[in-house]
């Protein structure tokens, strides 16, 4: 079963893709218009991201005081990727967009992911970006940077966390302050003048495309001169690496945005990332795109996205499709490992079949996939990987269910991906990198080495736990918003949700007692979830948030499984077509693996949950 085949049951078989043809957004396409996409991004993937994968990984940025050097495959590949057209993939027709569907559009863009992310990874922040601006920007604003980022002429980056603060957005103390006369009439935005210091910025500098916009998070001082505390002091803004005028066209004049230096990280060693300081003066700049040269101050000019103080809510239009993203990022970068562990297995011979009198060394030796461990760790990757990549094309779906069903559809989907986004960021970058370090595992020592792609796939999805929110993070958004906002009605849904599941598959008799042990442990996660509240502590509650975190992501992934495994069953009884009986097969195999060796996990991970166990809350930093 190749990951192609994968995608294609999963899109089509399962979740009826085709079906969305019938909106009216949609209306122009056919399973032949989404597999042509499919097929191109497959094969500028294969052509212009895998081979060079590794060299992205050896080859790293560097800075000579001037400019970021890359190697020239990543030029070709960021051109190839903007020439294909994917950028505004799902944007309208009029913007130069092909109106895909959201889930689509992620299915394509998977291929170069698994083909090298290192080499791949800023296509999702430039559409994100611009998405976000198509959203919340003006008309102008979304002409001159939104339309030149789908193009490719432009490339985008968030710029959210500060060396001092790290994840807590509430303590940034970036400031940015009206810029004089005229500001408030230029043509992109009020015009302000930015002054701080942004930390681990993919792509935060390169020559890649001719600009770079940067999503900028600061706050505007109150009338005191103060920096109002806490989130509410947010607000965004748009800070290109050049200036342009009011039609996009570069005046000449560089920001005031500074590279400070660039991190070298474990992996995603071929996306620069990167120290930015905004207003320090190295590129002191007079006025912005109106003409308005009046020299009002100094600093870095930002124009302002929506409304003063409205910049959290705005960007986390951008950080939840970033965190699905990620999450479709991990699958497949644990697929990746999975493939090539599973090559290895089936040409590697070592040991010899188990006899009732022990092993026989005259015999010729067997493949390690005869091994029943090896097929345990085979099986591991194949159910953490395919049923990550069912969650993220399920939650990708929902975004479209949101954006053109009608209006109780449309409610419906935009509470369910609340409840299930920070488990499609999490889930996989937590089991898909275990899925990597398996397929280290099965190559033995020899997947220690550089001589096969396994010990990179690992380094590369170890960043995707951090990226867009720590597992802490997810958890304390999950257990402490996500399940008791509006009185629980998330949860509820979910409940409902896997409840339909597990009616259709207990008329299965193959698949009955899987929905009687989803049943079962869904109703204890209900419960934990209830207990943890219990005191109305919140410190209490949320103790072991990630425990919880990690129990709600298996019972997610088994429902997730269990409806796969449905679609799987039905097409292996109708054997249709004959030839995809061993896929069909397989993800049954699958199913069933996680089902007895994955769900049992979930009662321990819960037990300290709903005792509201303090063990670690009451650990004093002197007992370390």
């Amino acid at each position: 079963m190749t990951y192609r085949q994968t995608t294609d049951f999963l899109l089509y078989d399962w979740l009826n893709v085709e079906s969305l043809q019938t909106r009216a957004r949609f209306a122009d396409h056919s399973r032949e218009t989404f597999s042509q996409v499919m097929d191109t991004c497959e094969r500028i993937a294969r052509e212009k991201f895998a081979p060079f994968s590794r060299l992205s990984d050896v080859e790293e940025p560097w800075f000579d005081g001037e400019r970021v050097h890359l190697p020239q495959a990543s030029h070709d590949a960021a051109k190839a990727y903007a020439e294909s057209g994917m950028l505004a993939a799902a944007q309208d027709y009029e913007l130069g967009g092909m109106q895909l569907p959201c889930v689509v559009e992620m299915a394509a863009n998977s291929f170069f992911s698994k083909a090298g992310i290192g080499i791949g990874g800023g296509g999702m922040l430039t559409s994100g970006n611009a998405n976000l601006l198509m959203a919340h920007g003006t008309p102008s604003q979304q002409q001159v940077f939104a339309a030149n980022e789908f193009s490719g002429r432009f490339a985008g980056t968030m710029c959210l966390s500060e060396p001092q603060a790290g994840s807590s957005l509430s303590d940034v103390v970036t400031r940015a302050v009206p810029d004089g006369n005229g500001s408030e009439s230029d043509p992109l935005g009020p015009r302000y003048r930015l002054r701080g210091n942004k930390m681990w910025i993919s792509n935060g500098e390169h020559e890649l495309t001719e600009n770079i916009v940067h999503l900028v998070l600061a706050k505007i001082p109150g009338p005191d001169g103060k920096l109002i505390a806490g989130t509410k002091g947010i607000s965004l803004f748009i800070v290109p690496k050049k200036l342009v005028d009011a039609h996009g066209q570069l005046t000449g004049e560089r920001n005031d945005v500074a590279l400070a230096g660039l991190n070298h990280k474990l992996g995603y060693r071929g996306i620069p990332n990167t120290l930015l300081n905004f207003g320090e003066g190295k590129f002191p700049v007079r006025g912005g795109s109106g003409g308005g040269l009046d020299g009002a101050g100094s600093g870095a000019i930002g124009y302002l996205v929506g409304k003063p103080h409205e910049g959290l809510r705005c960007m986390f239009h951008m950080m939840n499709e970033a965190r699905i993203a990620v999450g479709l990022g991990a699958a497949v970068i644990g697929y990746a490992g999975f493939e090539a562990s599973l090559d290895y297995a089936r040409t590697r011979p070592q040991g010899r079949p188990m006899g009732v009198g022990g092993k026989d060394a005259t015999q010729p030796q067997i493949a390690i996939i005869e091994h029943a461990d090896v097929k345990r760790m085979l099986l591991a990757q194949k159910s953490y990987c395919e049923g990550a990549l069912a969650l993220e094309f399920y939650c990708a779906k929902l975004v479209d269910e949101q954006h053109t069903g009608d209006a109780a559809a449309s409610a419906e989907a935009a509470l369910l991906l609340e409840m299930l986004t920070p488990i499609a960021k999490s889930w996989p970058s937590e089991w898909c990198l275990e899925a990597n370090s398996l397929a280290i595992q099965v190559h033995g020592g020899y997947g220690y080495t550089r001589d096969f792609p396994v010990e990179q796939l690992w380094r590369d999805n170890r960043l995707n736990m951090i990226h867009e929110g720590t597992h802490g993070i997810q958890g304390l958004d999950l257990l402490g918003r996500k399940v008791v906002m509006q009185q629980g009605a998330g949860l509820a849904l979910v409940v409902m949700k896997v409840g339909d599941t597990v009616a259709r598959a207990r008329g299965i008799p193959s698949l009955a007692a899987h929905a009687d042990a989803l049943a079962a442990q869904l109703d204890h996660l209900v419960t934990a979830t209830h207990a943890a509240w219990s005191t109305g502590e919140p410190e209490a509650a949320l103790a072991n948030a990630t425990p919880y975190l990690q129990a709600f992501g298996h019972t997610v992934l088994a429902w997730m499984w269990l409806d796969v495994a449905l679609c799987a069953q039905a097409r292996l009884n109708s054997q249709t077509p004959p030839t995809h009986a061993p896929m069909h097969a397989g993800l049954l195999a699958a199913c069933q693996y996680f089902f007895h060796y994955e769900l049992p996990k979930v009662p321990a991970w819960l037990a300290v949950v709903e005792t509201r166990d303090d063990t670690c809350r009451s650990m004093q930093d002197a007992w370390f």
